[in-house]
Parts: C-alpha cells; sequence; structure tokens
C-alpha cells in the first residue's frame, strides 16, 4: 500500500532544522547563564543567524525557551482523543503519566538534571507567568475535548471540574519530582515515589471521576 501522507520538502526540512537548532542554541545558553541574563542578539550570533531570523521563528524569548508549548498544552487532550474502547478520560491521563514516570521520561520530570531547566523558570518571573499560563490553557483545552467526547451540554459542570483535576494531579506530581531530582534523589527513587503518590491520589478521588467519559465500545 503507497503512503499518502506529504512528504516534507527541502525548505520545510531547512526550516525545521534551522528553529531546532536556534532552540537547542538558546536553551543550552538559557541553562549556562540564566533566561533573564541572555540577549536575543547573543542567540542569534551564537546560531549564526541574524536577530530577525530569531524573531521569524520565537515572536518572544519565552517561546524560545518553551519552544515546545503547543505540543505540552495539547498533551492531555491527545491522550483522552486516542483513549482506547471502554477507557475513561482519567485512566487515558493517568494511564499514561504512569507510563512516563515507569520511563524516567522528561515530561514527568524524573529526569537526572531537568531541575536545571525548571530552576531557570523559577529564577526568572516571564517564565514563571508563562508556565502558570501554559497550565491554564492546558486545562481550558482539556475541558473543551471533554465536553466534546462526552458531547456535554454547555452548563455541565463535569467537564471542567475533571479536566481541572487531571492537571492538578499531572502538575503536583511533576513539581514533586523535579524538586526530588534537585534535592539529589535519584531518578530511580523519585520514580518509585512518584508512582506512590499517584496511586495515593487515584484512592483519593471518586469512582464518578475515574470513570468519567469512557470511550464507547
Amino acid at each position: 500500500m503507497t503512503s499518502t501522507a506529504p512528504q516534507e520538502g527541502r525548505r520545510e526540512r531547512k526550516k525545521r532544522e534551522t528553529r531546532l537548532r536556534i532552540s537547542d542554541i538558546a536553551t543550552g545558553l538559557f541553562l549556562d547563564r540564566g533566561f533573564d541574563a541572555v540577549t536575543i542578539a547573543e542567540i542569534a550570533e551564537a546560531a549564526d543567524v541574524s536577530v530577525n531570523t530569531v524573531y521569524n521563528y520565537f515572536p518572544t524569548k519565552e517561546d524560545l525557551f518553551f519552544d515546545r508549548a503547543e505540543e505540552v498544552i495539547d498533551r492531555p487532550s491527545r491522550f483522552v482523543r486516542e483513549r482506547l474502547p471502554g477507557q475513561s478520560a482519567a485512566e487515558a491521563v493517568l494511564g499514561r503519566l504512569r507510563e512516563e514516570i515507569e520511563d524516567r521520561s522528561v515530561y514527568a520530570g524524573v529526569t537526572e538534571g531537568y531541575d536545571k531547566f525548571v530552576r531557570c523558570i523559577h529564577e526568572a518571573p516571564s517564565l514563571l507567568a508563562r508556565m502558570m499560563l501554559m497550565q491554564y490553557q492546558t486545562a481550558e483545552r482539556l475541558t473543551a475535548t471533554l465536553a466534546e467526547e462526552t458531547g456535554a451540554e454547555p452548563d455541565d459542570p463535569m467537564p471542567q471540574l475533571v479536566a481541572g483535576e487531571l492537571v492538578h494531579i499531572s502538575n503536583q506530581l511533576f513539581r514533586g519530582a523535579t524538586r526530588a531530582i534537585g534535592a539529589g534523589m535519584s531518578p530511580e527513587r523519585t520514580a518509585i515515589d512518584a508512582l506512590r503518590k499517584l496511586n495515593t491520589y487515584e484512592k483519593l478521588v471518586s469512582e464518578c471521576f475515574l470513570k468519567y467519559a469512557v470511550k464507547p465500545g
């Protein structure tokens, strides 16, 4: 069977590679010197591009730091959309979170050295504000996804309540993991602790929450 997926052209590939190179170089500078201490001009020089080129790919310096913001914001919604028949929204999101913890994924914060990334955020007010905005946008998008998946009426509070709780649980586990890594705990021990907390969360929440938005079989 012939694939119908569009192939990436040379121009698109070069643009993607340039964007990635600028982002990688900027991240290295931010982690080494701090977000506020690095200028766009320094990033452009290090990446061997013009300042205008940097701004063409990243309208703000915060966009450079959170270069995968859209992916992060959409992740819980994507997990819900891709859930298996018979699986609820919570089972899909928390199940993927469990897998990421077990795999020592960067998305769960259970990665050696990831505390440097989080510390950089907390040392820069603009990054901290952007991260809080991203968390809000994640919950809002998940609310819309749940409402669409369940056909909920506009005045139904369940999509917003379930989305808010799922994002809250994910954020709590992420913050706990990065704090533990920053304090010197090994990724292995941090993962064990995060899984224990996740098990506790699941015991505390109601069956109504855990079984909300089950995908039809």
